[in-house]
């Protein structure tokens, strides 16, 4: 048999470009560089990944599927903008997969589990002590992926993934209501030692406290602030 012929030495699958545009965009949706309810102008950015516009308006759509953008007929494609409705969805949605796989992880490997999730939590601590917010949100979003992975269900993983793109928007926002960001890394190091120790009670308690106490921060924030004119 030659390896040909072998399922295991099938060539490897490569990113296609749409797929490297869309990572791209995304990136700068989540951390903030591309504001909510900006209008993306399908020539300048064609031009600037140079890929023809056809190319762009698949990695784009992409996005439109995965909630960070949004198009608008006869006016084009624009970076989406949470609203409260979305935000009280998004950590409803987060609440039901984060219980279903803190459950999933104490019933098969506790200690594995917190021993992943020790890294996130020494990168928040690092973060809270040098008040980068953009490393706490990095670190932050990756304990939670981290957890709901070590549940070991493909598709509450793939669910979670989708989420968290839209919560990275909204962790920029999140993350400045914290006078000390070491409470929050507090939050964490709680949450992964009532893991640890395979106390299921305490452990989806926490997770439904964390979602709802993130979504009461967000709110009132955002009731103190005020409307924000979205960025043309």
């Amino acid at each position: 048999m030659t390896l040909s012929q072998d399922t295991e030495f099938e060539p490897l699958a490569r990113p296609s470009t749409p797929e490297l545009i869309a990572e791209r965009l995304r990136y700068a949706i989540t951390r903030g560089r591309l504001a909510p309810g900006r209008q993306l102008g399908e020539a300048h950015l064609a031009a600037q990944f140079e890929v023809s516009r056809g190319t762009l308006r698949e990695a784009m759509q992409r996005l439109v599927a995965e909630g960070l953008l949004r198009s608008e007929r006869n006016r084009g494609i624009f970076v989406v903008e949470l609203t409260d409705d979305d935000v009280r969805d998004v950590y409803q949605a987060r609440k039901t997969i984060e219980r279903a796989a803190v459950t999933e992880v104490l019933r098969s490997d506790p200690g594995a589990a917190a021993t992943r999730l020790r890294i996130p939590v020494e990168a928040m601590r690092t973060a809270a002590v040098e008040r980068d917010l953009t490393a706490m949100a990095d670190a932050d979003q990756e304990f939670h992926e981290v957890l709901v992975e070590c549940a070991g269900s493909p598709r509450l993983h793939r669910a979670m993934r989708t989420l968290l793109s839209e919560t990275r928007i909204l962790l920029g926002e999140l993350e400045e209501v914290y006078s000390d960001l070491r409470e929050q890394v507090t939050e964490h190091v709680v949450l992964r030692k009532a893991i640890g120790t395979g106390d299921e009670s305490v452990a989806v308690r926490l997770i439904e406290e964390h979602m709802d106490d993130a979504v009461h921060r967000l709110l009132a924030r955002r009731a103190l602030a005020g409307p924000v004119a979205a960025q043309p």
